[in-house]
Order: structure tokens, then C-alpha cells, then sequence
């Protein structure tokens, strides 16, 4: 396995996928790439080979008015102590990815996350349900549509389950 700086492994992936990169820049001094959705997992499992053992964060930014969600990928390698920043957008009407678990075991909880949060669902993710929500809560509360003035509130079932209750009378 190859351990390369991060500008050096910008490089490196922006010649190895120069089709399917959108953009390639520095944020802060980290190199990130905009990618299609197509080229997500290959350049992943490419960036891991390249030394990028760590998935540090996943997180999702929601553009409503420009019709997609901005899923953010911050890899790190700890051999050659750099960073490198993965950007893939997808649409807001069909929020799906392939799902990177299987590449950093970080993924299986991080993409549970922006599943839940944000409604972005992973193709491929063994285990896709909400981490920080019951299963019977509505809507995706990160999202910029995310109707905070519905309470919702959770209480136990007989058998113990999750039950979520709307009160429309009151509001924020």
C-alpha cells in the first residue's frame, strides 16, 4: 500500500478518475474532490489503498434551492498524518448513494446517521435504520423542509416498542 501525502493522493485520484471529477481544490489547507455518484465507492476503496485508513466524519449539507444534499466524506491517514475531503452530491427527490461500510467500518454508524438526520439512503449499508431517532418518527430533522413547529413525542407500547404521537395544537 502506497502512503502518499494528501495533495499528493489529489493528485493521484484526480488522474486515476479524471472523468468522474467535478471539481479538485484545497479547503483550509485540506485537498478535497467533487465526485459523481458513479465513481464514489471505486474512489473510495482507491483512496484507502493510497493510505486513507481513517473515515473521520460523514456528514450531509441540504441545498433545497439548488435540488440536491452535498454528502461530505473527511478521510485521514494516519501513516502519512494528511487529510483528503470527499464531496459527491445527490438529488433531493432520490437521496441515494452507495454505501462505503464496506471500506471503513466507520461508515456502518456514520451513514446511519445521515440516514436519519438528513434521509440519505445508502445502497448496500447491511444494517440502514435510524441511530438517534424511533423508527415511527416523521421527516429527517437536519433537512431545510423539516417541519419543526409539528411536536412529536415518543413514548413506550405495550410490548415496549417505540410510539410517536403528534400534538398540532401546540406549536414552538
Amino acid at each position: 500500500m502506497a502512503q502518499v501525502q494528501g495533495h499528493e493522493a489529489l493528485g493521484e485520484l484526480s488522474r486515476r478518475f479524471a472523468g468522474a471529477i467535478e471539481e479538485a481544490g484545497s479547503l483550509k489547507d485540506k485537498p478535497f474532490l467533487r465526485l459523481r455518484q458513479e465513481a464514489l465507492l471505486p474512489l473510495c476503496q482507491a483512496a484507502k489503498e493510497l493510505g486513507f485508513d481513517h473515515l473521520a466524519c460523514l456528514t450531509a449539507v441540504d441545498y433545497p434551492q439548488h435540488g440536491y444534499f452535498e454528502v461530505i466524506y473527511n478521510l485521514y491517514s494516519y501513516a502519512a498524518r494528511a487529510h483528503l475531503v470527499l464531496k459527491v452530491r445527490c438529488p433531493r427527490e432520490a437521496p441515494l448513494l452507495p454505501s462505503v461500510a464496506g471500506v471503513w467500518k466507520a461508515a456502518l454508524f456514520l451513514e446511519r446517521e445521515a440516514y436519519d438526520l438528513m434521509g440519505i439512503r445508502f445502497v448496500g449499508h447491511p444494517d440502514l435504520k435510524r441511530i438517534l431517532l424511533p423508527e415511527p418518527w416523521s421527516g429527517h430533522p437536519l433537512r431545510k423542509d423539516y417541519d419543526m413547529a409539528q411536536e412529536q413525542f415518543v413514548s413506550k407500547g405495550p410490548q415496549g416498542e417505540d410510539l410517536v404521537s403528534f400534538d398540532q395544537t401546540r406549536g414552538w
